[in-house]
């Protein structure tokens, strides 16, 4: 797992490059067209189209039923259970080609959480660092243990680490003074581990936990290599703000926005592709 989220880390980072500097929708609109295409090829591929256009001709039929029988409850029930028959055969031929397009639409949105998902630090505004020590690295000892913290020129500790002896985590209020990709180094048991931070507004790749190697983790946390799994650490964060994008005046979560785009592409291309959705 490991490797291949490295290797789709560099993809999506290299494809979303040239829009770092401009608005998100940009950046979302280009992914969008780009993953609607393979869609409709994989769908035209994978299910049976001929099929497909029967069932949608006998939902509209039933609808158009509705429409001309509409002061006849009898035959209005009969049409409703025809079009509920034909939307379970609909699902049922939908399901092959889904098989093949979730799973690695499901990667990709993981990759796109951690470049439009979340912003970046803002300058001289405190964020939250903070690391947990596995119980086991603490060998049954009693009393704040000592943890090494270090930042790059750039960051600030604000206040000295809070020990936290219920949940084995330390806390520090950091801040950036400039707009930067940083990384910070914490050492325990002779052991040491990094953490990327980044401020800025760009659109960039922000991973805002550093966990252990569990294949959820992994799958869910992809933007940054897990922690190893025989180290001291079981979990690194750093408190970045959500983002949202202003959609009709209202905020609005970029994948909300992606599915939009991709549903509205997919629209404009079916007929181009000769696809039957």
């Amino acid at each position: 797992m490991s490797v291949l989220n490295a290797v789709l880390r560099a993809a999506v980072d290299g494809l979303l490059s040239p829009f770092r500097g401009l608005s998100p929708w940009v950046g979302l609109a280009v992914v969008s067209i780009l993953t609607a295409v393979p869609m409709l090829l994989v769908f035209r591929a994978t299910s049976n189209q001929t099929a497909l256009a029967a069932v949608k001709k006998q939902i509209h039929a039933g609808l158009f039923e509705i429409r001309l029988f509409n002061d006849d409850l009898r035959a209005i029930m009969r049409a409703q259970l025809h079009i509920l028959r034909q939307n379970l055969s609909y699902l049922r031929l939908s399901l092959p080609p889904m098989l093949w397009i979730v799973p690695p639409l499901v990667l990709l949105f993981a990759q796109l959480q951690f470049h439009y998902g979340y912003r970046g630090l803002e300058v001289g505004q405190p964020a939250l660092l903070e690391a947990t020590i596995r119980e086991s690295a603490l060998d049954g000892a009693t009393g704040k243990p000592t943890l090494r913290l270090d930042v790059p020129d750039g960051l600030r500790v604000e206040t000295p680490p809070l020990w936290i002896a219920s949940e084995s985590r330390f806390s520090w209020r950091i801040a950036a003074e400039r707009q930067g990709d940083y990384t910070v180094k914490l050492g325990f048991a002779g052991q040491e581990v990094e953490k990327s931070v980044h401020a800025g507004e760009r659109v960039v790749l922000r991973s805002p936990e550093r966990l252990a190697p569990t294949f959820v983790n992994q799958l869910l946390y992809p933007a940054e290599p897990p922690l190893p799994g025989d180290g001291p650490f079981s979990a690194v964060s750093i408190g970045y703000p959500e983002r949202a994008l202003s959609l009709f005046g209202l905020e609005t979560p970029w994948w909300v926005v992606y599915l939009g785009l991709l549903f509205l592409v997919i629209l404009a291309l079916r007929n181009a592709f000769g696809v039957t959705i």
